[in-house]
């Protein structure tokens, strides 16, 4: 036989399929009316099995594993199809719709906004990306920022989310399952890092440098390639340039950005230590009360899966069958349960979109723990 006949039958089975299967779904979504009105899980693990067990002995051994994927596939469709119908009884569905109804002409141009570190950092500069005029009040740490927020003495707050050298900031993801507060816009910033130091200094006499870990780890080339010098982690990187600029010895450096050299009155001893030119930090704004604002086309949750196979994919699928674009996924080990893991994703998605409450609230309502950060926009 030729390559096409062998097709043409391909076609003709995919025909067959694709009829069995919408009746499947118009069962799918009586049995979905029926759990409604008596009041009914979605979600029958029992049921699956049942099902599982069947199609694993009516399949030769060889096709068996793959006709289980297929079919673990076919459950999570189906319950988001099942589940459609009572998205309108979702709290969260019922939140989202009025926030997006509610939202407010613009995002604020002035706000009180709490930063980490001190002044010539590089949230203070996010914080003036998003904002036309921040008040800002620094903290020494991220939690910090988050309490201040909290506290109610800020109405924003700024944090470091990932950087495209270095990843994730993983302090940041469990600090955001800790503590409710809300993502309602990003922004990202292109980071140069200076090694600087006291006026008049030379490279070659540094014996001492002060940066933030992620700004030394984004550096770490350069910092390799010098010899006999201490790196000492502070908490930001415009301490560590106050620290020089407060050094009497002339040994002492940072690795600070040019907005703290000036502020600072620093030199530059070595420009752009970073080690690749495209160095971006994306920083996240948080806020107390959960909002949307127009534009909204980005999404983040966090997901506990269970321990099972096929449990991910299952997640991946409805992000699929809604057509979202997942631009970020991130797991955290979940403490005090070996082995268990939190998982982050970042869905490019509008809120507009008529598909989107049915997958938020789908996600919700899938039996596992759900949290939802926000929906927003990012400020390139």
């Amino acid at each position: 036989m030729e390559l096409s006949e062998f097709r043409q039958q391909i076609d003709t089975i995919d025909d067959e399929i694709c009829k069995l299967f919408e009746q499947r779904m118009r069962v799918v979504g009586e049995i979905g009316a029926y759990k409604r009105d008596h009041a009914i899980p979605v979600t029958n693990s029992g049921r699956e099995r049942e099902v599982l067990t069947r199609v694993s002995k009516a399949l030769p051994p060889e096709l068996e594993p793959f006709g289980r994927a297929l079919y673990r596939s076919i459950f999570d469709i189906s319950k988001s199809y099942e589940s459609m119908g009572q998205l309108k009884d979702s709290a969260l569905y019922r939140e989202i719709s009025s926030l997006i109804s509610a939202a407010p002409a613009a995002f604020p141009k002035r706000a009180v906004v709490a930063c980490q570190g001190r002044e010539g950092a590089y949230s203070q500069m996010a914080a003036e990306r998003l904002f036309e005029v921040p008040e800002i009040l620094f903290n020494s740490s991220f939690e910090g920022v988050i309490k201040t927020v909290l506290g109610g003495m800020a109405e924003f707050g700024i944090l470091p989310i990932e950087n495209s050298t270095a990843g994730s900031v993983n302090e940041i993801y469990d600090l955001l399952v800790k503590y409710d507060v809300h993502i309602v816009r990003s922004t990202r910033v292109k980071v140069d890092h200076q090694l600087l130091g006291a006026r008049g200094m030379k490279k070659e006499n540094v014996k001492t440098i002060y940066s933030h870990p992620q700004a030394i780890q984004q550096c770490s080339h350069f910092l390799s390639s010098l010899k006999g010098v201490q790196v000492i982690p502070c908490e930001n990187t415009a301490v560590g340039a106050i620290r020089a600029s407060e050094d009497l010895t002339g040994t002492v450096a940072s690795i600070s950005s040019q907005t703290c050299a000036n502020l600072y009155g620093l030199d530059i001893l070595a420009p752009d230590v970073q080690d690749f030119g495209s160095n971006i930090t994306r920083f996240i704004c948080i806020s107390k009360t959960r909002r949307i604002y127009p534009g909204a086309n980005r999404t983040s949750i966090m997901m506990v899966a269970p321990n099972k196979p096929g449990t991910l994919f299952g997640i991946l699928s409805r992000f699929n069958a809604c057509g979202a674009n997942l631009v970020k996924l991130e797991s955290r080990p979940i403490p005090n349960r070996e082995f268990e893991f939190c998982f982050y994703f970042d869905i490019d998605m509008s809120v507009y979109d008529e598909k989107f409450p049915s997958l938020i609230s789908g996600l919700e309502g899938s039996g596992m723990q759900f949290k939802y950060f926000g929906t927003y926009s990012e400020v390139v």
